[in-house]
């Protein structure tokens, strides 16, 4: 859509949200204010450039007769460029997810249980980054390893007040995530590599994706903890497998075999809309091009090198040494690294 129709739709959007009928349906007027609220950025920009135009010509017509305008028109001119990029990366597409919510799913890999404490690990981090920028978190799903680490865990990050917006800045960090340090499980001290996987989905909602009840089977058994003990004595996990496409959720977090399975099905939802999506639009997923596949050691986005409290980012050269800040939950240098990225890719197409 070029910025003509924008300004268009605008407009029409303007006098739809001034009808006062239009708010009785509380959904419709929603809608219409979501969109009515990303169009204004633009909208204004646009407003503000004409405006610097217009001032800058009158000021050059003046300075014909009057040096004093002369001056004004050099600042009038300075602010011409930078308005004009603005316009032109507000006007690039956005990702149509970049409002939903997310499903994280973080799974050890290569390294036995170093992994799966590696992994707890950027559980802890992404908790933490949530805590700072004041989102809402659930573990959905978890398997304990041995020693307090996860070889699988899987959480939903939420905005609050249904900002949305947690996959815009969370949507990168799908990947290989490698680990160099001396684990506690080493005795002489060598720095050891392992890996964990880290998928992120966009959280789907029932309308995003409708899945077939005659398509699912489910099976339900006893829950187990770390070592495979059995730590329930009901059959409350439940396993659900998606038929036409072989994915298959299972999740034993709950009590009740219910919550287990609405939150299997919450994360089936996820997968299938994230499946969906790189199908249709295989040319514009280059955001989940280096997501996992196979955790493996030599496949991966990131290295967290602890000897040299370093984070390095191999997709964007990103390099910092405050990795302790990093697992807290400060990452905002490097998403902002992986944002920059984006952008500018994005630019060089439309250029």
């Amino acid at each position: 859509m070029n910025l003509d129709e924008l300004l268009k739709e605008y407009a029409e959007l303007e006098n739809r949200l001034a009808d006062p009928s239009v708010h009785a349906d509380q959904n419709q007027a929603r809608t219409l204010g979501k969109r009515y609220a990303e169009l204004t950025p633009i909208v204004n920009t646009y407003r503000e450039l004409q405006r610097v135009r217009e001032d800058l010509a009158t000021a050059k017509e003046l300075a014909a007769e009057d040096p004093a305008f002369a001056e004004e028109a050099a600042e009038l001119e300075g602010r011409i460029g930078p308005l004009e990029d603005r316009l032109k990366k507000l006007l690039i597409p956005r990702d149509p997810n970049d409002d939903k919510d997310i499903l994280m799913e973080i799974k050890a890999g290569e390294g036995g249980e170093e992994s799966a404490l590696f992994a707890a690990d950027l559980l802890r981090m992404y908790l933490r980054y949530a805590e700072r920028e004041g989102w809402k978190t659930e573990i959905i799903s978890a398997q304990p390893s041995d020693l307090g680490g996860y070889k699988d865990v899987t959480i939903a990050i939420k905005s609050r007040n249904g900002e949305g917006g947690v996959w815009s800045r969370l949507k990168f960090e799908g990947g290989v995530h490698r680990v160099q340090r001396v684990p506690v499980t080493e005795s002489q001290g060598r720095i050891h590599t392992s890996a964990a996987g880290v998928l992120v989905y966009p959280e789907a909602e029932e309308v995003d994706v409708q899945i077939d009840p005659n398509d699912l089977r489910i099976d339900v058994f006893r829950s187990s903890g770390p070592g495979g003990q059995s730590v329930n004595t009901t059959d409350s996990a439940v396993r659900i497998t998606h038929l036409p496409t072989g994915v298959v959720v299972t999740c034993q977090n709950e009590k009740s075999q219910l919550q287990n399975k609405e939150a299997a099905l919450r994360i089936l939802r996820a997968r299938l809309l994230a499946m969906a999506q790189q199908e249709a639009e295989a040319a514009a997923a280059a955001e989940r091009k280096s997501q996992v596949r196979t955790v493996d050691r030599s496949e991966r986005i990131r290295t967290y090198n602890f000897p040299e409290n370093r984070i390095s980012d191999h997709r964007v050269g990103f390099k910092a040494y405050n990795l302790d800040q990093v697992l807290d939950g400060d990452l905002s240098a490097v998403i902002q690294a992986l944002l920059d990225a984006e952008m500018a890719e994005k630019l060089a197409a439309h250029s």
